[in-house]
């Protein structure tokens, strides 16, 4: 017994652009989506709480 298995081709929008959101230029997101980006890019810089980090250090150190 054989099993037919549909592949999907990748999505295009008009134009023949990819409409996968990564492959667009980040100059052509709206407003909001480059202040989600901000926003994120700033929380991942903040430096990581001393607590946060005794903890890291009191788990690592049970290992």
């Amino acid at each position: 017994m054989t099993s037919d298995k549909h592949t999907k081709a990748p999505r295009k929008t008009v134009g023949g652009e990819p409409a996968h959101p990564g492959a667009a230029d980040k100059s052509q997101d709206p407003d909001w989506a480059n202040g989600l980006r901000r926003l994120y890019d700033s929380v991942v810089e903040e430096p990581l709480p001393d607590s946060f980090q005794d903890l890291l250090d009191q788990l690592d150190s049970k290992a």
